[in-house]
Protein backbone atom coordinates (compact mmCIF):
# COMPACT_ATOMS: atom_id res chain seq x y z
CA UNK A 1 0.00 0.00 0.00
CA UNK A 2 0.88 3.39 -0.41
CA UNK A 3 2.75 4.67 2.51
CA UNK A 4 1.46 8.52 2.97
CA UNK A 5 4.88 9.70 5.00
CA UNK A 6 7.06 8.67 2.24
CA UNK A 7 4.31 10.70 -0.27
CA UNK A 8 4.55 13.73 2.30
CA UNK A 9 8.58 12.99 2.36
CA UNK A 10 8.99 13.43 -1.73
CA UNK A 11 6.75 16.29 -2.34
CA UNK A 12 8.40 17.55 0.65
CA UNK A 13 11.80 17.11 -0.92
CA UNK A 14 10.54 18.30 -4.25
CA UNK A 15 9.49 22.03 -2.33
CA UNK A 16 12.59 22.16 -0.44
CA UNK A 17 15.41 21.62 -3.11
CA UNK A 18 13.03 24.06 -5.46
CA UNK A 19 12.44 21.25 -8.33
CA UNK A 20 8.96 22.33 -8.25
CA UNK A 21 6.79 26.24 -7.38
CA UNK A 22 4.06 24.11 -5.90
CA UNK A 23 2.37 20.94 -5.36
CA UNK A 24 -1.06 19.63 -6.23
CA UNK A 25 -2.35 16.75 -4.24
CA UNK A 26 -5.26 15.88 -1.77
CA UNK A 27 -5.72 17.47 1.93
CA UNK A 28 -9.26 16.81 4.18
CA UNK A 29 -12.20 18.80 3.22
CA UNK A 30 -13.45 20.94 5.92
CA UNK A 31 -17.05 20.31 4.38
CA UNK A 32 -17.13 17.36 4.97
CA UNK A 33 -15.96 13.58 4.54
CA UNK A 34 -14.17 13.94 1.17
CA UNK A 35 -10.90 14.76 0.40
CA UNK A 36 -9.90 18.37 -1.12
CA UNK A 37 -7.54 19.60 -4.03
CA UNK A 38 -4.81 21.11 -2.00
CA UNK A 39 -2.56 23.67 -4.03
CA UNK A 40 0.79 23.99 -1.66
CA UNK A 41 3.85 26.16 -1.77
CA UNK A 42 5.21 25.96 1.74
CA UNK A 43 6.67 22.68 2.56
CA UNK A 44 5.44 22.95 6.20
CA UNK A 45 1.82 22.80 5.08
CA UNK A 46 2.76 19.53 3.04
CA UNK A 47 1.77 17.47 6.62
CA UNK A 48 -1.36 18.05 5.56
CA UNK A 49 -1.41 16.16 2.52
CA UNK A 50 -4.12 12.93 2.91
CA UNK A 51 -3.87 9.64 0.01
CA UNK A 52 -7.10 7.73 1.23
CA UNK A 53 -10.18 6.35 -0.33
CA UNK A 54 -11.91 9.85 -0.95
CA UNK A 55 -9.29 11.51 -3.05
CA UNK A 56 -11.42 11.36 -5.88
CA UNK A 57 -10.48 14.50 -7.77
CA UNK A 58 -8.41 13.96 -11.28
CA UNK A 59 -6.14 16.82 -10.26
CA UNK A 60 -4.94 17.13 -13.81
CA UNK A 61 -7.25 19.25 -14.71
CA UNK A 62 -5.49 21.96 -12.93
CA UNK A 63 -2.42 21.73 -15.50
CA UNK A 64 -4.44 23.37 -17.61
CA UNK A 65 -5.33 25.82 -15.50
CA UNK A 66 -1.69 26.62 -14.59
CA UNK A 67 -1.07 26.48 -18.94
CA UNK A 68 -3.32 29.62 -18.67
CA UNK A 69 -2.27 31.26 -15.99
CA UNK A 70 1.50 30.99 -17.57
CA UNK A 71 0.22 32.57 -20.35
CA UNK A 72 -1.10 35.57 -18.48
CA UNK A 73 2.14 36.38 -16.92
CA UNK A 74 4.36 38.75 -18.30
CA UNK A 75 7.40 36.48 -16.61
CA UNK A 76 5.84 33.46 -15.19
CA UNK A 77 8.16 30.78 -13.14
CA UNK A 78 8.79 28.39 -15.55
CA UNK A 79 9.73 25.62 -12.98
CA UNK A 80 7.34 22.59 -12.80
CA UNK A 81 4.17 21.85 -11.01
CA UNK A 82 4.29 18.94 -8.65
CA UNK A 83 1.35 16.81 -8.79
CA UNK A 84 0.02 13.47 -7.26
CA UNK A 85 -1.97 11.24 -9.88
CA UNK A 86 -3.60 7.82 -9.80
CA UNK A 87 -3.54 5.63 -12.30
CA UNK A 88 -6.20 7.12 -14.34
CA UNK A 89 -4.62 10.41 -13.91
CA UNK A 90 -1.87 9.71 -15.37
CA UNK A 91 -3.43 8.73 -18.73
CA UNK A 92 -4.87 11.85 -18.47
CA UNK A 93 -1.18 13.38 -18.48
CA UNK A 94 0.12 11.27 -21.23
CA UNK A 95 -2.70 12.34 -23.63
CA UNK A 96 -1.96 16.08 -22.79
CA UNK A 97 1.80 15.42 -23.79
CA UNK A 98 0.53 13.14 -26.69
CA UNK A 99 -1.52 16.38 -27.94
CA UNK A 100 1.67 18.83 -27.12
CA UNK A 101 -0.30 20.76 -24.81
CA UNK A 102 2.03 20.53 -21.90
CA UNK A 103 5.35 19.29 -22.23
CA UNK A 104 7.17 16.50 -19.76
CA UNK A 105 8.99 19.07 -18.23
CA UNK A 106 6.14 21.01 -16.91
CA UNK A 107 5.53 18.54 -14.17
CA UNK A 108 6.66 16.48 -11.38
CA UNK A 109 4.37 13.62 -10.97
CA UNK A 110 4.17 12.08 -7.45
CA UNK A 111 2.48 8.33 -8.54
CA UNK A 112 0.61 6.75 -6.28
CA UNK A 113 -1.21 3.09 -6.65
CA UNK A 114 -4.68 2.43 -6.39
CA UNK A 115 -3.90 -1.46 -5.93
CA UNK A 116 -6.47 -3.77 -5.31
CA UNK A 117 -8.55 -0.83 -4.63
CA UNK A 118 -9.45 2.49 -5.43
CA UNK A 119 -11.52 5.47 -4.94
CA UNK A 120 -15.28 5.50 -3.27
CA UNK A 121 -18.62 6.76 -5.11
CA UNK A 122 -19.91 9.09 -2.70
CA UNK A 123 -23.54 8.32 -4.17
CA UNK A 124 -23.35 4.77 -2.89
CA UNK A 125 -21.51 5.66 0.38
CA UNK A 126 -24.83 7.72 1.15
CA UNK A 127 -26.99 4.96 0.07
CA UNK A 128 -25.44 2.62 1.79
CA UNK A 129 -24.85 4.68 5.21
CA UNK A 130 -28.50 6.84 5.13
CA UNK A 131 -29.33 8.14 8.34
CA UNK A 132 -25.93 8.30 9.41
CA UNK A 133 -23.30 11.05 9.39
CA UNK A 134 -19.96 9.59 7.66
CA UNK A 135 -17.13 10.84 9.68
CA UNK A 136 -14.04 9.12 7.49
CA UNK A 137 -13.18 6.56 5.30
CA UNK A 138 -9.91 4.71 5.12
CA UNK A 139 -8.30 1.74 3.68
CA UNK A 140 -7.73 -1.84 5.61
CA UNK A 141 -5.04 -3.22 3.17
CA UNK A 142 -7.36 -6.23 2.71
CA UNK A 143 -9.68 -5.58 0.24
CA UNK A 144 -12.76 -3.49 2.37
CA UNK A 145 -13.00 -0.29 3.41
CA UNK A 146 -13.72 1.01 7.04
CA UNK A 147 -16.27 3.68 7.46
CA UNK A 148 -16.35 5.96 10.66
CA UNK A 149 -19.83 7.27 11.18
CA UNK A 150 -21.85 9.23 14.30
CA UNK A 151 -22.92 5.36 15.51
CA UNK A 152 -19.66 3.47 15.22
CA UNK A 153 -17.03 1.92 12.67
CA UNK A 154 -18.30 -0.49 9.92
CA UNK A 155 -15.88 -2.67 7.91
CA UNK A 156 -17.07 -2.54 4.05
CA UNK A 157 -16.25 -4.83 1.09
CA UNK A 158 -14.50 -2.29 -1.32
CA UNK A 159 -17.21 -3.21 -3.88
CA UNK A 160 -19.71 -1.95 -2.50
CA UNK A 161 -18.97 1.44 -2.34
CA UNK A 162 -16.03 1.36 -5.40
CA UNK A 163 -16.83 4.09 -7.86
CA UNK A 164 -17.69 2.25 -11.14
CA UNK A 165 -14.35 3.45 -12.54
CA UNK A 166 -12.52 1.68 -10.80
CA UNK A 167 -14.34 -1.37 -10.98
CA UNK A 168 -13.68 -1.18 -14.64
CA UNK A 169 -10.29 0.09 -14.73
CA UNK A 170 -7.33 -0.90 -16.90
CA UNK A 171 -4.30 1.03 -14.60
CA UNK A 172 -4.81 0.81 -11.43
CA UNK A 173 -0.99 2.49 -11.11
CA UNK A 174 0.24 5.25 -13.01
CA UNK A 175 1.75 4.86 -16.31
CA UNK A 176 3.83 7.86 -16.15
CA UNK A 177 5.68 9.48 -13.06
CA UNK A 178 8.83 10.75 -11.95
CA UNK A 179 8.34 9.24 -8.16
CA UNK A 180 6.55 5.92 -7.65
CA UNK A 181 4.62 4.98 -4.14
CA UNK A 182 2.85 1.60 -3.74
CA UNK A 183 3.00 -1.79 -5.58
CA UNK A 184 2.36 -2.10 -9.18
CA UNK A 185 -0.06 -4.89 -8.97
CA UNK A 186 -2.29 -5.08 -11.83
CA UNK A 187 -5.74 -5.43 -10.81
CA UNK A 188 -8.02 -8.57 -12.17
CA UNK A 189 -11.42 -7.12 -14.02
CA UNK A 190 -14.26 -8.88 -15.53
CA UNK A 191 -13.68 -6.48 -18.51
CA UNK A 192 -13.32 -3.00 -19.53
CA UNK A 193 -16.59 -2.07 -21.08
CA UNK A 194 -19.10 -4.83 -18.54
CA UNK A 195 -21.06 -1.94 -17.48
CA UNK A 196 -22.23 -1.04 -20.76
CA UNK A 197 -23.67 -4.84 -21.58
CA UNK A 198 -27.31 -3.63 -20.42
CA UNK A 199 -27.64 -0.62 -22.14
CA UNK A 200 -26.32 -2.54 -25.07
CA UNK A 201 -28.72 -5.12 -24.89
CA UNK A 202 -31.51 -2.40 -25.47
CA UNK A 203 -33.06 -2.04 -28.86
CA UNK A 204 -32.50 1.47 -31.43
CA UNK A 205 -36.03 2.23 -29.69
CA UNK A 206 -35.17 1.52 -25.69
CA UNK A 207 -31.50 3.20 -26.27
CA UNK A 208 -33.12 6.32 -27.75
CA UNK A 209 -35.58 6.43 -24.69
CA UNK A 210 -33.04 6.07 -22.45
CA UNK A 211 -31.09 8.49 -23.75
CA UNK A 212 -33.80 10.98 -24.22
CA UNK A 213 -35.48 10.66 -20.40
CA UNK A 214 -31.57 11.11 -19.00
CA UNK A 215 -30.58 14.15 -21.38
CA UNK A 216 -34.24 15.80 -20.91
CA UNK A 217 -32.68 16.63 -17.20
CA UNK A 218 -29.47 18.60 -18.13
CA UNK A 219 -29.31 22.03 -16.94
CA UNK A 220 -26.47 22.52 -19.23
CA UNK A 221 -24.72 23.74 -16.14
CA UNK A 222 -21.08 22.61 -17.99
CA UNK A 223 -19.76 21.00 -14.74
CA UNK A 224 -19.04 17.86 -16.91
CA UNK A 225 -16.79 20.03 -18.97
CA UNK A 226 -14.94 22.60 -16.44
CA UNK A 227 -14.18 19.42 -14.65
CA UNK A 228 -12.51 17.28 -17.92
CA UNK A 229 -9.26 17.61 -18.52
CA UNK A 230 -9.47 17.22 -21.81
CA UNK A 231 -11.73 20.20 -22.28
CA UNK A 232 -8.73 22.53 -22.64
CA UNK A 233 -10.11 24.57 -25.64
CA UNK A 234 -10.57 28.44 -25.41
CA UNK A 235 -13.76 28.64 -26.55
CA UNK A 236 -15.99 25.76 -26.53
CA UNK A 237 -18.02 24.89 -30.28
CA UNK A 238 -21.09 24.65 -27.28
CA UNK A 239 -20.66 27.40 -25.56
CA UNK A 240 -19.26 30.35 -27.74
CA UNK A 241 -17.30 33.06 -24.86
CA UNK A 242 -15.83 35.88 -27.16
CA UNK A 243 -18.80 37.07 -29.24
CA UNK A 244 -20.74 39.69 -26.57
CA UNK A 245 -23.88 40.80 -28.20
CA UNK A 246 -24.13 44.25 -27.18
CA UNK A 247 -25.95 47.39 -28.28
CA UNK A 248 -23.98 47.85 -31.17
CA UNK A 249 -23.78 44.58 -32.19
CA UNK A 250 -25.13 44.66 -36.06
CA UNK A 251 -27.63 41.88 -37.47
CA UNK A 252 -24.88 41.04 -40.19
CA UNK A 253 -22.23 40.41 -37.25
CA UNK A 254 -24.39 37.87 -35.20
CA UNK A 255 -25.58 36.09 -38.73
CA UNK A 256 -21.26 35.73 -39.22
CA UNK A 257 -21.48 33.99 -36.07
CA UNK A 258 -22.15 30.37 -36.63
CA UNK A 259 -24.32 28.85 -33.17
CA UNK A 260 -23.38 24.93 -32.97
CA UNK A 261 -25.66 24.80 -30.27
CA UNK A 262 -27.81 26.57 -28.26
CA UNK A 263 -27.68 27.53 -24.93
CA UNK A 264 -31.33 26.65 -23.68
CA UNK A 265 -31.55 23.40 -22.15
CA UNK A 266 -34.28 21.51 -24.01
CA UNK A 267 -33.77 18.20 -25.48
CA UNK A 268 -32.55 18.49 -28.92
CA UNK A 269 -30.12 20.73 -27.70
CA UNK A 270 -28.64 19.23 -24.67
CA UNK A 271 -28.63 16.18 -27.47
CA UNK A 272 -26.08 18.39 -29.33
CA UNK A 273 -23.94 19.38 -26.97
CA UNK A 274 -23.64 15.81 -25.05
CA UNK A 275 -22.71 14.24 -28.67
CA UNK A 276 -20.34 16.70 -29.61
CA UNK A 277 -18.27 16.71 -26.15
CA UNK A 278 -18.37 12.88 -26.59
CA UNK A 279 -17.34 13.28 -30.41
CA UNK A 280 -14.96 15.74 -29.25
CA UNK A 281 -13.40 12.91 -26.29
CA UNK A 282 -13.24 9.90 -28.90
CA UNK A 283 -9.52 8.22 -28.37
CA UNK A 284 -8.43 10.94 -25.54
CA UNK A 285 -11.05 10.39 -23.17
CA UNK A 286 -9.40 8.12 -20.00
CA UNK A 287 -12.29 6.85 -17.98
CA UNK A 288 -11.42 9.35 -14.90
CA UNK A 289 -15.34 9.63 -14.43
CA UNK A 290 -15.18 13.35 -13.10
CA UNK A 291 -17.95 13.93 -15.95
CA UNK A 292 -20.38 11.69 -14.28
CA UNK A 293 -19.39 12.40 -10.41
CA UNK A 294 -19.99 16.19 -10.91
CA UNK A 295 -23.26 15.97 -12.82
CA UNK A 296 -25.27 17.59 -10.23
CA UNK A 297 -28.69 15.15 -12.16
CA UNK A 298 -26.69 12.05 -12.05
CA UNK A 299 -26.97 11.66 -16.34
CA UNK A 300 -24.83 8.03 -16.88
CA UNK A 301 -22.54 10.30 -19.19
CA UNK A 302 -19.19 7.50 -18.65
CA UNK A 303 -21.89 5.60 -20.97
CA UNK A 304 -21.22 7.41 -23.78
CA UNK A 305 -17.38 7.86 -23.05
CA UNK A 306 -16.95 3.96 -22.52
CA UNK A 307 -19.21 3.73 -25.95
CA UNK A 308 -16.56 5.57 -27.83
CA UNK A 309 -13.80 3.86 -26.07
CA UNK A 310 -14.78 0.48 -26.82
CA UNK A 311 -15.15 1.24 -30.08
CA UNK A 312 -11.71 2.67 -30.34
CA UNK A 313 -10.50 -0.59 -29.06
CA UNK A 314 -12.58 -3.11 -31.42
CA UNK A 315 -12.32 -0.90 -34.68
CA UNK A 316 -8.27 0.36 -34.34
CA UNK A 317 -7.38 -1.66 -30.96
CA UNK A 318 -6.73 1.86 -29.52
CA UNK A 319 -6.82 3.05 -25.90
CA UNK A 320 -5.76 6.61 -24.78
CA UNK A 321 -2.78 7.65 -22.52
CA UNK A 322 -0.95 4.55 -22.55
CA UNK A 323 1.91 5.30 -25.00
CA UNK A 324 2.76 8.93 -25.95
CA UNK A 325 4.34 8.20 -28.56
CA UNK A 326 1.93 6.76 -30.66
CA UNK A 327 -0.24 9.67 -32.69
CA UNK A 328 -3.35 9.92 -31.33
CA UNK A 329 -6.75 8.35 -32.49
CA UNK A 330 -7.81 11.16 -34.69
CA UNK A 331 -4.74 11.67 -36.55
CA UNK A 332 -3.51 8.49 -37.59
CA UNK A 333 -4.70 5.99 -40.62
CA UNK A 334 -3.95 1.94 -41.60
CA UNK A 335 -4.42 0.37 -44.74
CA UNK A 336 -6.04 -2.10 -43.00
CA UNK A 337 -8.39 0.33 -40.82
CA UNK A 338 -11.70 -0.29 -41.10
CA UNK A 339 -13.87 1.44 -43.80
CA UNK A 340 -17.73 -0.43 -44.03
CA UNK A 341 -19.04 2.94 -43.24
CA UNK A 342 -18.14 3.84 -46.67
CA UNK A 343 -20.92 3.91 -49.04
Amino acid sequence: MVNLDDLKKEAKRALKDGKVKYIIGYTRSTAGKMAAPAFIKDPDQIDNLVWDPTCVHNLVKFLVDEKRRKGREKKPDTRPVGIVVKGCDSRAINVLLQEKYIERDDVFILGVSCEDLGVIDERKLADRFRGKTIQGVEFDGAGSVVVSTDQGTVKVPVQEVLAERCVECQANFPVVYDVFLGDKTSRKVDGPFKSLEELESKTVDQRWEFWKDQLDKCVRCYACRSTCPMCYCDECVADTINFAVTADTTSEEKAQKIKWVEKSPDSAENFGYHLVRAIHLAGRCIDCGECERVCPVAIPLRFLNKKLEKSAKELFDYTAGFDTDKPALVSSFKDEDPEDFIR
